[in-house]
């Protein structure tokens, strides 16, 4: 997996946290049904948002999700995933920017690709993915020549860069991919009002992802010698992260001009591009917390998560807050249909499937193991093996956050309610 948008299930509800599976589900099992086994290795987080606004710019529909069979990566359990023209444009899109990964890799010459021998082979199956997406592409009315040309003309701008050189120059050729693929949604849903904002959202969230992945390997391109846009063109990180401020509240502004017609995958998109993508800028620059550790576990902001907040609990802050003078209108209780469980499921999602029965001795050991040879259980949230209950990872006890939730500080206003004031 890879990818700057990682959600922490914390901060969703289980309903949201479930369509978002559904959909990472979906585009994993789209390379596979397409490609064959081996390009799921192209599964990435970032991905799945072209499958997710595509499903939200079509009217609710049943027939887009279908159970998946027990998955190691989903602790053996089946799941509802997303099915049709949003998950398949999502996998050609994964496949052709995965080739252009690894053919990058190849001409870096990085660890293992500095061998012959494993650099042929990375170039042969890059040459079967770019074949491969180009097919898909051809299907869903997708040029992926756009692409394409895209990865091809970003060595050569590289090169061309010096001291000077403006950093919106090196990440243009990422901005131009992006956007096609953001707009190419809308005509999948037969929405051409909606092409103009969200080519102008893909195109900002290219930039994102390209100055992102600059300032995360900035130390160890510095260490390797390794070329980095921010060096190369003489770039200071106050300067990297005005412009990813700016990106951001740009997608804010070209999210409003989108029509949604599924209004619980439209919450999910808002979601991932708005506050998600804030989060990922905080954590690539350092300054996020995570807020769902409990008190000493992850340092002073992670003892504290409220600390300098309006909306934090104490006399003076939250009139939400416990003892406080107001009741938090989306508590638990009894008959309140915002609260988790409520009716119809928070933020209109449907209600997660029921928990399987307890498993037998022999049968929990053979998912446990499976478990533990895909890192779940140190590593991230994961199924009981005998139970079914939600377990915390291994990591999560420790004093350092797991990269799923750094960054982040709870904000639920976008799940059950209107009060969000970007969307």
């Amino acid at each position: 997996m890879f990818g700057i948008i990682r959600p922490c299930r914390h901060r969703m509800s289980e309903g949201m946290a479930a369509s978002w599976l559904a959909h990472l589900c979906g585009l994993c099992l789209a390379l596979r049904d397409s490609h064959g086994q081996f390009a799921r290795v192209a599964t990435n987080y970032d991905g799945l948002v072209i499958s997710v606004l595509t499903e939200a710019q079509t009217a609710p529909d049943d027939s887009r999700r279908r159970k998946a069979g027990p998955c190691p990566l989903r602790g053996m359990r089946t799941a509802p995933v997303a099915m049709g023209e949003g998950a398949r444009l999502a996998a050609t899109v994964s496949l052709v920017l995965a080739s252009a990964k690894v053919r990058d890799h190849v001409e870096d010459a990085d660890g293992a690709f500095a061998r012959r021998p494993v650099a042929a082979a990375a170039r042969n199956v890059a040459r079967r993915w770019d074949r491969a997406g180009t097919r898909g592409g051809d299907d869903l009315g997708f040029d992926t020549a756009v692409l394409l040309d895209a990865v091809g003309r970003q060595a050569a701008v590289e090169a061309a860069a010096g001291p000077g050189t403006s950093l919106l120059t090196v990440t243009e050729p990422t901005e131009t991919a992006t956007a096609a693929a953001f707009a190419h949604t809308a005509v999948l849903a037969g929405r051409p009002a909606n092409q103009a904002p969200l080519e102008e959202a893909g195109r900002l969230f290219g930039r994102l992802a390209h100055l992102l992945d600059a300032v995360e390997d900035l130390a160890e391109d510095t260490r390797t010698g390794a070329w980095n846009p921010l060096v190369a063109t003489g770039t200071a990180l106050p300067e990297a992260r005005r412009l990813c401020d700016d990106a951001l509240h740009g997608i804010r502004l070209a999210l409003k001009d989108v029509e949604f017609a599924n209004s619980a995958s439209g919450r999910l998109a808002h979601v991932l591009l708005v506050h998600e993508l804030g989060r990922s800028v905080d954590r690539a620059f350092g300054t996020g917390s995570c807020a769902h550790h409990a008190p000493g576990t992850g340092g002073a902001e992670a003892s504290n998560p409220y600390q300098g907040s309006p909306y934090g609990p104490g006399p003076g802050q939250s009139p939400y807050a416990p003892g406080g003078p107001g009741q938090n209108p989306y508590a638990p209780g009894p008959g309140n249909p915002y609260a988790p469980g409520g009716p119809g499921g928070p933020g209109g999602f449907p209600p997660p499937p029921e928990p399987p029965r307890r498993r037998g001795l022999l049968a929990g050991c053979l998912v446990y193991t499976g478990l533990c040879c895909t890192c779940q259980v140190c590593c991230r949230e994961h199924d009981d093996a005998w139970s079914g209950q939600r377990r915390e990872s291994w990591c999560s006890k420790c004093g350092d956050c797991c990269d799923c939730c750094d960054g982040c500080d709870c904000c639920e206003c976008c799940e059950c309610c209107e009060c969000c004031d970007c969307g």
